[in-house]
């Protein structure tokens, strides 16, 4: 019997349940239930541990600075003072302010590109592992920053903060993509955007007023994210490196074979095993490619542009543009200034919630079908969200719808692009040129971040509510493109996905790649043995270019 999928409780029922120390006359539900808990155990744990040190760290760093900002800003006041003997000017607050802010941005896409390369020669495991180092070390600095009356900590602590987050986002996203089963990968993959939602989540939560938020407590706040690199010290030596990793990098099919095991059980691997044996046979014509060479790839081409489109309508268009926006939306609305902080929390538990709804769903209805469906979803609330903020003066009870819109963006958001953005492109791209299609994924979500956060402000004070509308049609636009261009991954290993990009990345030169009269798309082999090939004709024809 063929393994039958139960996204709800996260595990394969199987018609050999004696294998899991079940016996064979046991309950079906006793089978579905416990067996398939402790057939997936590591898996489960690797998932939990790796996104709370991973993606989940990402969320973190965008949400944790919102509620202690006015203590911070008194604190730089204050060393300032002291220092020079008179208070600091508004513009200089400002730009020390705006810095601590963005420049884990920069040490965000210095640990992008430098985190393909150590992936690739060290193994995800070792990377995630010692990078955590870092992580503790940011966690002292910005920790001793008050007691030290030194702002300077914080910009430093911030860029390590950076740099850590890009050099685990990307071996991150490789590890939890590459330990994935075939039928669970859409499921799995979901978690990665999860845990930055959660991770969000967190520090709004922690930042309450009642907790951390506070003038005495906000270092702690700040540093509290060093707990996750204890945990993942503790734990990650004990996993096992991924499959793919062990299978075409080092060559070692047992070592493979018994790290499959671990992850999946005693069940049937073969047809994973003849998946991964054929990417390697593809593989052996061609070597890892770099950035640069990804960029000049044509076989990848058509994954790169979606790969930008999906991850800056996201960004540009998603979750970050509502939070800087959602506290004028909330005041005006009635709320008072020192409960929007608790509202924001509500928004943080709508988009949590509603990236797990979607990770049970993805491999029910296909990634593409609920993307799209989010991106129409989302357009029509941004469209009715600038129609009631537009009548709020003549209609005061339109605040209240505007908050009902806000709270139904972030959950389309996070049921839609939200939850299967970054997993589409995770499954859209082979070994070989996974490492750097992720680190150019970390790279435009830091970019993004930080345009986001630098023009988004001067767009709400130029357009007011109007700038809504640019966010719908960047939305229309995107959703149409991805309607005709992205295929649908559901079921469909990493070979045949690239198959079906062969037809848009080869369009226009079948004949280099065909035989006899009949015009077909090339197969992956072919586009593994072809593409050394390509690299020099290029150079001699520009028609090819």
């Amino acid at each position: 019997m063929v393994p039958s999928i139960d996204c709800n409780v996260f595990c394969i029922a199987t018609s050999t349940p004696s294998k899991f120390g079940v016996p064979p006359d046991a309950p079906a539900d006793s089978v579905s239930g416990g067996a398939c808990w402790v057939q997936y155990r590591m898996l489960l744990e690797m998932i939990v541990v790796l996104g709370v040190g991973g993606t989940g760290q990402f969320g973190f760093q965008i949400s944790v600075l919102n509620s202690p900002s006015p203590y911070i800003k008194k604190f730089i006041n204050e060393t300032w003072a002291t220092r020079y003997s008179s208070p600091i000017s508004h513009r200089s607050l400002i730009l020390i302010w705006t810095s601590i802010e963005s420049i884990i941005s920069f040490g965000g896409i210095i640990g992008c590109l430098a985190a393909g390369y150590l992936s690739r020669k060290y193994g995800k495991k070792m990377c995630l592992l010692w990078n955590n180092l870092i992580l503790v070390g940011a966690s002292l600095i910005m920790g001793c920053s008050k007691l030290a009356k030194s702002f300077e900590m914080l910009l430093i602590g911030r860029f390590l903060l950076g740099l850590y987050t890009g050099l685990s986002f990307i071996p991150h996203v490789q590890y939890v993509g590459e330990i994935a089963p075939k039928k669970l990968r859409g499921l799995i993959n979901t978690t990665l955007v999860l845990f930055i939602s959660l991770g969000i989540l967190s520090g709004q939560f922690l930042g309450l007023s009642e907790l951390l938020g506070t003038e005495s407590l906000w270092p702690l706040l700040v540093s509290i994210n060093g707990i996750s690199s204890l945990v993942q010290l503790a734990r990650i030596p004990f996993f096992p490196e991924s499959p793919s990793y062990l299978l075409m990098e080092k060559g070692d099919r047992k070592a493979c074979l018994e790290a499959m095991k671990q992850l999946w059980g005693e069940g049937d691997i073969q047809e994973e095993m003849d998946d991964l044996m054929k990417e390697q046979e593809a593989r052996r014509k061609v070597q890892c490619l770099s950035i640069l060479e990804i960029l000049r790839d044509r076989s990848s081409r058509w994954q790169l542009y979606l790969l930008f489109l999906m991850i800056l309508t996201k960004n540009i268009c998603g979750d970050y543009s509502i939070y800087f926006y959602s506290y004028d939306i909330f005041y005006d609305a009635g709320v008072s200034p020192q409960h929007i902080p608790h509202v924001n929390v509500g928004i943080g538990i709508c988009d949590a919630m509603s990236v797990l709804v979607c990770a049970f769903v993805a491999d029910m209805f296909g990634m593409k079908t609920i993307l799209l469906t989010g991106y129409v979803l989302m357009a029509t609330a941004l469209a009715l969200l600038t129609v009631t903020l537009s009548l709020t003066d003549w209609y005061p009870w339109m605040a209240y719808c505007s908050v009902v819109l806000v709270f139904m963006f972030m959950v389309f958001q996070g049921v839609g692009p939200g939850g299967v953005s970054l997993p589409i492109t995770v499954s859209n791209f082979t070994q070989a040129s996974r490492p750097p299609a992720v680190a150019l994924t970390g790279i435009t979500n830091f970019s993004a971040m930080f345009i986001i956060g630098m023009i988004f402000p001067h767009m709400m004070e130029m357009l007011g509510s109007y700038t809504f509308l640019i966010f719908v049609g960047l939305i229309a636009v995107s959703g149409t493109l991805l309607y005709f261009f992205l295929p649908e991954t559901k079921g469909l290993s990493t070979m045949e996905i690239t198959e079906q990009f062969a037809k848009w990345n080869f369009q226009g030169h079948q004949s280099v790649l065909s035989s006899g009269a009949q015009t077909m798309c090339p197969s992956s082999a072919q586009i593994m043995m072809l593409r050394d090939s390509m690299k020099n004709a290029l150079h001699d024809a520009k028609g090819l270019t």
